[in-house]
Order: C-alpha cells, then structure tokens, then sequence
C-alpha cells in the first residue's frame, strides 16, 4: 500500500487501498484495522504486518459503516469518532478514489480546526498535515458479514449532469453537448425520459442527461453493444449462422444463434481473440429507420428476424415484442431501426435491432465469453432449439477483474455443492425436479431457522394457523389467481366425479392467502380483534419451467413463512412501519445486516382495483419505507395482481443482493371475498390485508444463509455445533463424558471414534465446518480438561471441562 498522491498530493495519515484490498472487503471478509499517528509515525506497510496490538480485526462492536451518498461516515474504531464534518471531509476522501485504489482517510481534527487548506483544488478539499489519526484496512480470515459493502460505497454514482441545450447548440448531437459541458463518462444520453445514441441530433431546449456507464442503463447499453460485437465474430468465424436475440442481463449479456454445428466450449476463445479486433477496429454504431418492407428484403436470410419483424409493440393485442424473451431490444418501439457497423462509410455487420448504442465498438471496454447452453427460441419449448452464447461487459478491466473474482467466489459457496460436501440435502430424479429432501443434518439446520422464527412471531402477537396443499379451483377463481397466474400452477386433478355427475378441479395450492382469508371469514370479526395476524409455515407448489429451476433457490415445492395481516384503515401505517421493523430485525438475527428496499407498483395490464385503492395503498408503503432511512429503489409495474409491494434486499458476504422479505397492502382480496369485521360505530367495514413472506421461503433462504456463510454456520445454526477427538481410543470414554454434559445443556455434539489418525479427524472436522473441536490426550484428562480448537485453526490447551462447556454454550446462545 502507498500513500495517498494524485489530488491530495502525497499527504501523511493517508492509506490507499488497493482493488483487492476493496474486493476483500466487499466479499465480506473481517477488516484489519491500523491506528497510525501522523507525526512519528512507522511506514503503514510496517503497521499493517505488525502483530497486535497495532492491528486487530474489526469486532461487532467496533460497527464499522460507511454510508457514501448521504454525506455521513459512522465509526466506532479503537475509539475514535468522527463529528459531522469530519464525516463529510472523510466522505470526499472516499469519493475521491481512483480505479486503481481507494483513498480513505478518517480523521479527528482538533476542535475548531478548518478541513481545507489556503488554496484547495476546485471543489475538493485538501487534508492538512495536522491530522492525527488514519486508518488502513486490509483482509483477515474468516467472514464477517456485518462489514459493509466499501465497493459498493466507493462506487455510490453522484447525480448525472444535464446540459440545456442553446440555440447555438441547435442540430448538433447529444455526444457534443455533452463533451462540451465537460462531461465524458456517458454510454448514451437521455432526453425526455428516452434513451438515445450521443449521434442523436438535439433540438433547442432540450435537456440532455448523462448517463454514465458506470450506471444501470450504461452497463445495459455497453452489454448489448458486445452482444452485437459478439454476432458479429460468429457470423465472421461461423458463416451461415442465423442469428437470433441477444439483449442485456443481469450482469452480462448473451446472444442466441442457430449455426451449422453447435458451438463447444473450446470455440469461445476463438470468439473472444475476433471479438477484440472488432473492439480495436473502431467500428460506428449507426442507426437508421427502415421500412417493414426493406427491413424483410435486407434480412430475407435470417428466418428468426423476420419473425420479430412482424411484432407489435408492448401493450398492442397479438403477438406482441417483451422483455421476458428479451425480443423488446430489436423491435417494438414506435418505429422499425437497423444499427450498422461501420468502418468509415463502408458497411461490414448490420443488426435489427432499437438501440440506443455505444458510439463505436471501441468504447466496450473489457468483455468475457462466459458459457455456451442450449436455449429455445423466445423461451417456448414449441420452437426450435437454438445455442446460446453468454457473456459479461463491464465499464473497465478492474470492474470485469473484480466481477470475475466474485464469480469463483460464488462458485465455491454455490449451496448446491455444499449440500452434497456436507450431507444437507439432494435432489432425487426419482421425486422430479425442484423438489428438494432434506438430510439430518440439513434438517437440524432447517428445524433451528424454522423454531427461531416460530418464537420470534410468538412475541409479536401472531397466531398460527395450518391449511392443506390442495383445494377446489373455485378458491383460486375467487382470489384471482387462476386468472392471474395460471400458468404458474400445477395442473388441475378432476376429482369427486359421480356418475354423470362431473367432478371438479382440484389444484395444488401455489400461495396460502386465499385459505387464510376463509380462516378470517369462518365466523364473525370485531374491530377489537384487529390487527389479525395469522401465520404460516405452509407449502406450496408451483411449476417453474425446467430451465429456471435452480437448486434450492428456485424449486417448484417450498414453504413458505407466510403472515397475513387484518387491520384497519387506521392501523395500516402502524403496522407496515412495526411489520418492516420486525421482518428487519429477524433477518439480522440470521446474519443479514446490509439492506436496500424495492417499491414494487402497479402494472395497469396486469393488475385489479381502482387507481384510488392502489394510490393508497403505494403511497402507505413509500411513507414507511422513506421513515426507515433505507435506500429506496423504484420498481415500476413489479407489483402482483393485488397490491404493491415493498422487497427488502439483502447484500450478502461477497456483495450480492437477494430479494428477502416482502411486504404487499392488499385492499382487493377482502372485496373479492366479502371480508368484513363490525367497527366501533355498528357499521360493517373491510379489511385492510396486509401480505408478508419474511424468508421467501424457507429452503430459498436456507440457500442464501448457506452461500452467505460459505457452509459454515454460526454455532446456533451449525448441524453438529462440537465434536470431541481423541488423540488416542483410550480416551474415547472420557470425551464420551464431555459431550453428555453438552447435551445435558442442549448442545448438538458427537465424538469421532473412527479408526482415523487424530489429524485426520480434525481435517474431518474442519472440512464439515464443526464450530467447536474438544481434543483430550494423556494429559487432558489428568487435569479434567481438554484442547479447544476453533474452527479457524486457532487452539486453546488446557481448557477445564466445565469452562470448555460454558464457552460452547455461550457462543450457541448468543447466536454467534
């Protein structure tokens, strides 16, 4: 690490970190924390390789959080504490980080001591040498999930610029407007809410947006950019390819073909090696309008084009283009565009497709071919089987760098090879796919997640109910779901038929709120029973297409943690706003601690109610999610059928989010099923219906809590939380006695009395994640002792029994 230069120049107390150090950290890994004093003080490098006391690892209550965007920086380390503007002058320091490194300086300045220099740079403040204390941080061992993000912090976007374009700017492009305001990091402008190429020509007026590539809609743009670069170098190595779709995803892009021979792994660093001479080759993206007509004589050859010639916009009756098959990138805008490659004015590739684009393929910085599959055309088993290939773009080589080593990371706690390593769970062919069994020890796992949470809802006042996995059709007919979400479901069994007498449909329930609602109708209800609070830990079932199913965290059965709250139009507030606090609160107590929140609102096209109900019931779930502090996220026409909804997403030990919790305000389920309770004036009043799944389900969170934790679950959740291991058979009775006095306090713990050579056995235990190894040997047990070693290596000899025992008894109450 090398001291701070650059902006700031080469001040003292300052510590750079470089983009491991920040990986590190985003993965979730416990901090190495240095406490440097400027004036004397040893090389940071000396420091950090200094044994402790000059470098201890962060503790819980040390409560290291950075919170980047609201100029605000809280920390409790080794004492020192930073007031408001200290916060903010170390808040500029961290913006200020390059791609390579990351400046961070906390500093405590003396009472009524100026944060700037005489002569700082234009906006930026210039530390003095006067500052005291700094800090470095580097990675250390084990997990620490409740370090946050400072990646994510770092990288928090400042807000676009927008640039009013002049007279004089009149029918020049977006691209130069913007450059001459200064600003260059933008993929493509926005104009008017629209997304459009820096060539588009701009009128007078408007208000041109940068959109950074660094942003949502940046990488969006640059990924479907590469996936034309991509097209491009199979149909130069692969001639007679037929091309396909290739939009944007979640963190890459890929593009479906139809070639001659299927693709093999081995093809993609052919395809890469072309993919970067086009990069180099400076091709323009050029867009221009055609013609139905000349669109189908210019891609007379590509079959698969043709067909998305002929689609309608979004929202028109018919076949229609949709982001679900990600057909919305090439057509369905108000007119029909082909972007051609160009090299000069010569044409070499051309595409249908919406656009916007990069300026040219040389702005798609840093690329990877990630996988080949196998893929049916627009996602529907009734059409033709195409190769897919994936890939991923980033806005620069450390940004694909740092998503790559996440990636091996996610690779290694990916639940589905844990499972199988440490006997959780499988998947047998013989049940079908999606539907997991779960093993002892996964058991033990699942049955400590579930009776925590059963406790926890006990103290909130919620009452359990239990309903069964299937009903009549007419229930889901009532509720709306067959209408709904049909397709989602099983298909229905025709049962009770009697004679000519027709039986009816019978279906697996896929969500328990409608039987919920009959255990609200079953007798009458009283303002004073309200809020109703029923809960669930109920399965459901729901049949998820063979190409989405994945392991634990999409199966077609799970079970559901399901509440449904009664109230009335009064209470609402209140209780979304203890609601969020409880659902909150209990995912902490698993380990989750760095959440976001997603406002989920109405589809018009695919939703119920009257806009004043959904009004209400959105504007109720902005209110408390704006009182929780929390970032909040739009997610327009996310919302189901009924109601809006909150998400609340969690970040979890290597800087992924996953959708958690969520909270929906339902005013139309009550209608549909007549759901009334007497008020405090006589009148007869609907209910407000409040929906919560606080895991998602159980066997999805079990898999994030498995990957999050990388297998190794605090004590509390650990399937065998002690093993004692002799050094030798003769001792075998004697640890057989420790672990009756752990068992007699409820611990979960067994003693190895295998054939194994002692090292063996604790290698066992270290690669089953045992918390807790009690070892005993000759002189262990003369002195009513044993070793304890920690699951990290470290070990303590000459542990007395009753000591050893309250340590593990310790750890597993308080959740550690």
């Amino acid at each position: 690490m090398d001291l701070v230069s650059g902006a700031y120049g080469r001040t003292p107390g300052l510590v750079a970190l470089d983009r491991e150090v920040v990986q590190a950290a985003r993965t979730g890994q416990a901090l190495l924390v240095a406490h440097l004093r400027v004036d004397g003080s040893p090389d940071p490098d000396d420091v950090l390789r200094a044994p402790a006391p000059s470098v201890r690892s962060v503790t819980r209550e040390d409560d290291l959080l950075i919170r980047y965007g609201e100029d605000v920086l809280l920390c409790s380390l080794l004492g020192l504490s930073l007031g408001d503007g200290q916060a903010r002058f170390a808040v500029d320091l961290l913006a200020d980080g390059s791609a390579a490194s990351v400046a961070v300086g906390l500093a405590q300045l003396r009472p009524g001591e100026s944060r700037t220099s005489s002569s700082p740079a234009p906006g930026r403040r210039r530390p003095k040498p006067a500052h005291r204390w700094a800090t470095a941080l580097t990675r250390l061992g084990p997990p620490a999930p409740y370090c946050r993000s400072l990646e994510s912090a770092v990288s928090s976007p400042a807000p676009p610029a927008v640039v009013k374009v002049t007279a004089e700017q009149a029918g020049t492009t977006a691209g130069e407007v913007l450059r001459a305001a200064g600003v260059k990091d933008s993929a493509v402008a926005r104009i008017a809410g629209e997304l459009r190429d820096l060539a588009h020509v701009v009128a007078e007026g408007d208000e041109v947006e940068q959109v950074p590539y660094a942003s949502p809609d940046g990488r969006a743009v640059l990924r479907h950019s590469a996936a034309h670069v991509l097209a491009q170098a199979v149909q130069d190595l692969f001639p007679g390819t037929r091309l396909g779709i290739g939009p944007p995803v979640k963190d890459g892009f890929y593009y479906d073909f139809l070639p001659e021979r299927p693709f093999t792994p081995e093809d993609l660093p052919a395809l890469e090696k072309r993919m970067e001479q086009i990069v180099r080759q400076r091709q323009r993206f050029s867009r221009r309008v055609v013609s139905e007509q000349d669109a189908r004589e210019e891609l007379a050859g590509e079959p698969f084009k043709l067909e998305l010639i002929g689609l309608k916009g979004p929202g028109e009756p018919g076949d229609s283009a949709s982001d679900d098959d990600g057909s919305s990138v090439e057509v369905g805008g108000a007119e029909l565009t082909m972007y051609d490659n160009l090299t000069g004015e010569e044409l070499v590739w051309k595409d249908l497709c919406r656009g916007p684009h990069l300026p040219t393929t040389r702005d798609v910085p840093a690329f990877k071919l990630m996988r080949t599959a196998a893929a049916y055309w627009r996602g529907s088993e009734k059409n033709p089987m195409l190769q897919r290939i994936y890939g991923t773009a980033w806005e620069s080589r450390d940004a694909l760098k740092a998503h790559l080593t996440m990636l091996e990371e996610a690779e290694k706690r990916d639940h589905r090879k844990l499972g199988n390593e440490l006997d959780l769970f499988s998947f047998p062919d013989e049940i079908g796919s999606g539907l997991a069994v779960f093993h002892p020890k996964g058991g033990i796992v699942r049955m400590e997640m579930e009776e925590y949470s059963r406790r926890r809802h006990v103290e909130e006042g919620y009452q359990f109910v239990y309903t069964p996995h299937i009903t009549k059709g007419s229930l889901f007919e009532t509720s709306g779901h067959l209408d709904w979400y049909a397709e989602g479901m099983y298909p229905a069994m025709q049962l009770d038929a009697v004679g000519d007498k027709p039986g009816a449909d019978y279906y697996l329930k896929p969500m328990n709120c409608p039987m919920h609602n009959l255990v609200f109708a079953s007798r009458g209800r009283s303002y004073r029973e309200l809020p109703l609070r029923l809960f669930e830990f109920g399965t459901v079932y729901r049949y998820e297409k063979s190409g989405v199913v994945h392991g634990l965290t999409r199966a077609r059965g799970f079970t559901q943690d399901d509440a449904h709250i009664y109230c009335t139009r009064e209470q609402m507030g209140g209780e979304l706003k203890s609601l969020l606090s409880f659902v909150l609160d209990l995912l902490r107590d698993y380990g989750l601690v760095d959440f976001y929140l997603e406002l989920s609102t109405r589809d018009p096209d695919k939703s119920v109610g009257t806009d004043e109900a959904w009004a209400e019931a959105t504007a109720a779930l902005q209110a408390v999610a704006d009182e929780s502090g929390l970032e909040l996220v739009p997610d327009p026409g996310g919302a189901a059928f009924y109601g809006p909804k909150i998400s609340v997403q969690a970040r979890d030990a290597i800087g992924r989010t996953w959708q958690m919790s969520t909270i929906q305000v339902d005013f139309n389920l009550p209608e549909r099923f007549d759901l009334e309770y007497a008020a405090a004036d006589g009148t007869r009043q609907r209910p407000v219906m409040l929906h919560r799944a606080l895991f998602g389900s159980i066997e999805r969170f079990f898999a994030v809590l498995l990957e999050h934790y990388a297998g190794a679950f605090p004590a509390w959740l650990a399937p065998v939380q002690a093993v004692g291991i002799p050094v030798h058979s003769d001792y075998d009775d004697y640890l057989h006695g420790v672990a009756a006095k752990l068992r007699a306090a409820g611990v979960r713990v067994e003693v190895d009395t295998s054939d194994d050579r002692m090292q063996k056995k604790i290698r066992n235990a270290q690669k089953s994640k045992v918390p807790f190894m009690l070892i005993a040997g000759e002189e262990d047990v003369s002195n009513g002792a044993v070793s304890f070693r920690y699951r990290d290596g470290t070990q303590e000899n000459g542990v007395p029994v009753d000591d050893a025992v309250a340590q593990v008894v310790a750890a597993v109450r308080a959740r550690t």
